[in-house]
């Protein structure tokens, strides 16, 4: 079978979604696709190649790809919209508009999540729910629509369901980067960078849980637990905020 053939049948079947579904899909990003194979691939997680499809891809490639094009737009749209920022405060609200939260938070109120191709395992676990999945997806559609349509759709399609949000999303207490935050509090003290360390992944591969921990100079400040890498670093990065920020006695 060739892989355009198992494209074409990816989307069958009782839990996929049909050309109607790809149909909806476009319309709610705001972008139709000349080569919906690349759409296909964007929304196809690891779970389901492992779940008997080994001869098709997964949608990875295309989430590497998608994050330096979101990072690219949003950087660019908000050196152009916020020159009285300085390099610090652009950084910081870079962070806020690109990380896992804002991604899933957006998926979600979209419905993007609703059309990830996963296992049945994955799916019967929560998986269309799980913040990594949903963003990493979110990502690889940005990396497909770049694909597809080239910088400019992409920067329609970021514009329009990301950055759009920024006042919201930036006023959001919970958005706050821990890890950016502990980086600039330890190099105004001249103690180098972080260093995260991933100790332990437990679970099954569907319900993976990481446990990581920070160091500053070999000097363990922090730990942290997440469903993703992402999670237990900003826990860890918050845990050390708060050990180095504590009042000595």
């Amino acid at each position: 079978m060739s892989l355009t053939d198992s494209f074409k049948n990816l989307f069958r079947g009782k839990t996929t979604a049909r050309d109607k579904d790809l149909d909806e899909f476009q319309k709610l990003i705001g972008y139709y696709f000349q080569d919906t194979k690349l759409l296909k691939l964007s929304l196809t997680h690891r779970s389901f190649i492992r779940a008997g499809n080994a001869h098709l891809p997964s949608n990875e490639r295309l989430e590497f790809l998608g994050d330096s094009v979101l990072g690219l737009i949003i950087a660019h749209q908000l050196y152009r919209d916020c020159p009285g920022m300085s390099e610090g405060e652009l950084t910081k609200t870079k962070a806020m508009l690109v990380n896992e939260t804002t991604l899933t938070r957006v998926a979600r109120d979209i419905g993007l999540n609703r059309y990830i191709r996963v296992s049945s395992d994955e799916a019967r676990t929560g998986g269309r729910e799980r913040s990594s999945i949903i963003s990493d997806a979110f990502e690889s559609v940005i990396g497909a629509v770049y694909r597809d349509g080239g910088l400019e759709a992409a920067r329609q399609v970021v514009l329009t369901l990301i950055y759009v949000r920024r006042g919201a999303i930036i006023s959001d207490d919970s958005q706050r980067n821990f890890k950016g935050d502990l980086l600039e509090l330890i190099q105004s003290k001249g103690d180098g960078i972080p260093r995260y360390e991933v100790v332990s992944e437990t679970g099954p591969d569907h319900e993976k849980e990481f446990y990581v921990i920070v160091s500053i100079n070999g000097q363990k400040v922090g730990t942290g637990r997440g469903l993703s890498k992402k999670e237990a670093e900003q826990k860890a990065a918050s845990e050390a905020l708060e050990y180095l920020e504590k009042p000595a006695d």
